[in-house]
């Protein structure tokens, strides 16, 4: 039996690519499994229902080993579990050496061995750079004075109202927060900032 996994990191990419690849190599929409999560690890729920479905004799396709994951220290081990425990064959359509239904010969292995160990290093590589690079583009933001996060919300005459009733201790801070729509805490520090 033959079945293909495709990986995109969030909801809002497109597995279309690679679905279509995976179409192209013959396999049909229900042979298919699918995650939109990071690759950071492999604690995901349709990729672990795969393995599970797998036997000694299936194969695998995979557009691209990053699709596999991202974690280099995991993607070697998964490759380990699919090929030497299951049995599985792995094909990975943009890296023919990475085809292990054929030169399962010590050759064969030693090239495939190589290439995923490269690979998976990339893979991982990459994801540090995103990160990297995501947060250069924080810090760059933050040097132009963009502003992350919620804007605060703004404290009303009802605020001043509340915390004026609340030193009375004619209502509890709870009840004032209630009242505005924010937390206990945040009423808190509010009226505190506001003595200082």
């Amino acid at each position: 039996m033959e079945y293909g996994y495709v990986r995109v990191s969030t909801k809002e990419q497109n597995e279309q690519r690679q679905m279509i690849a995976l179409r192209e190599f013959g396999l049909k929409d229900e042979q298919i499994f699918i995650d939109k999560q990071s690759g950071k690890d492999f604690e995901r729920k349709n990729y672990k229902r795969m393995i599970r479905k797998m036997k000694s004799g299936d194969t695998i396709v995979i557009k691209s080993i990053d699709r596999l994951g991202r974690n280099y220290d995991e993607i070697l081990e998964q490759w380990r579990i699919i090929t030497k425990e299951k049995q599985v064959a792995v094909v990975v359509l943009d890296m023919p050496l990475l085809d292990t239904r054929q030169n399962r010969d010590l050759t064969g292995t030693l090239i495939a061995d190589i290439v995923l160990q490269l690979l998976s290093y990339v893979a991982q590589t990459e994801r540090e750079f995103i990160h990297q690079r995501q947060a250069e583009g924080i810090a760059a933001a933050k040097l132009q004075g963009v502003k992350f996060g919620r804007k605060p919300k703004e404290r009303t005459a009802t605020f001043y109202a509340l915390k004026e009733r609340w030193q009375q201790k004619e209502v509890t801070a709870r009840y004032a927060a209630k009242e505005l729509g924010i937390t206990h805490s945040t009423f808190l520090r509010w009226a505190n900032e506001a003595n200082g």
